[in-house]
């Protein structure tokens, strides 16, 4: 069984030109159909009205309090997708306040319905109100596991990225099998830092185990989080897909950077085809 997994930080609604790029991405999504998609910086707006749940085709709800506003970003990734004759189940966690107008939070799009869901805060603080606080989404497709996250930084006082990191493993030391996808704010090329303590713990980086791999960095330059932080050789990967247990990658690439696939986010997206 081969099935192909997709991640992209989407920046979403704060982007110039969101409607066009979202457009954009709907149509390469179509194109290459991943089974599963993460996606970070899931944004709708405070003040935009409300969703009810029923009223939406293939909402699976992760809480029973979520609220859907009518702006959200996953709604509309799903409704453009449909227009497309595209169908994907999705689900939808807001985290925080962002930039004091929007509901931050993450996604998971999926070809086939979840069986159940899992939701995990690992910053210390769980405060709505606090842009520091970090919550993970997961969904059990068949009999694997998938995760949406957006963590902190290595280097910050309150909410480092290392106490996060210890928290998400212990509580993934109770499932068998993980894709952990998103954005983990660790450049690759940073020894002894998060990525590092990331594969000491066991988890396999899909991107660099594939036969096939393309592209180098997710964030080009100092963009968002990252404009006080050194990046070296033109940008950096921070945007990872990881899994706990023995499968072959076949092929990882970049995508949504500008080259064959349109830049659509501040970030560059990652796709991969794993073979179980």
């Amino acid at each position: 069984m081969t099935f192909k997994l997709l991640t992209l930080n989407t920046h979403s609604l704060i982007e110039e030109n969101a409607g066009i790029k979202r457009q954009s991405f709907a149509r390469t999504v179509a194109d290459v159909l991943p089974d599963v998609i993460a996606m970070q910086e899931v944004n709708q707006s405070v003040d935009a009205p409300l969703v009810p749940h029923e009223q939406l085709d293939g909402y699976l709800p992760c809480h029973a309090c979520v609220p859907l506003r009518a702006d959200n970003h996953a709604l509309a990734v799903v409704e453009a997708l449909k227009a497309h004759g595209v169908t994907y189940h999705w689900s939808y966690l807001p985290i925080k306040r962002g930039y004091g107008i929007y509901d931050e939070g993450v996604a998971l799009l999926f070809r086939n319905p979840a069986r159940e869901f899992d939701i995990l805060t690992v910053s210390r603080r769980d405060d709505y109100e606090s842009w520091k606080t970090r919550k993970i989404l997961g969904a059990k497709v068949g009999d694997v596991w998938f995760y949406s996250l957006h963590l902190g930084w290595w280097d910050d006082r309150e909410e480092p990225f290392a106490a996060q990191w210890r928290r998400l493993h212990a509580h993934m030391r109770k499932r068998d099998r993980v894709f952990l996808m998103g954005d983990f704010n660790s450049p690759s090329d940073l020894r002894g830092e998060g990525y590092d303590l990331v594969l000491s713990d066991g988890w396999i980086d899909t991107h660099t185990a594939a036969r096939q791999q393309s592209g180098r960095v997710t964030i080009p330059g100092a963009v968002a989080g990252w404009t006080e932080r050194a990046l070296s050789n033109g940008g950096a990967r921070v945007d990872y897909i990881f899994c706990n247990f023995p499968c072959s990658s076949l092929s990882s690439r970049v995508i949504f950077d500008g080259n064959d696939t349109p830049t659509v986010s501040d970030h560059f997206g990652l796709i991969c085809q794993i073979e179980m």
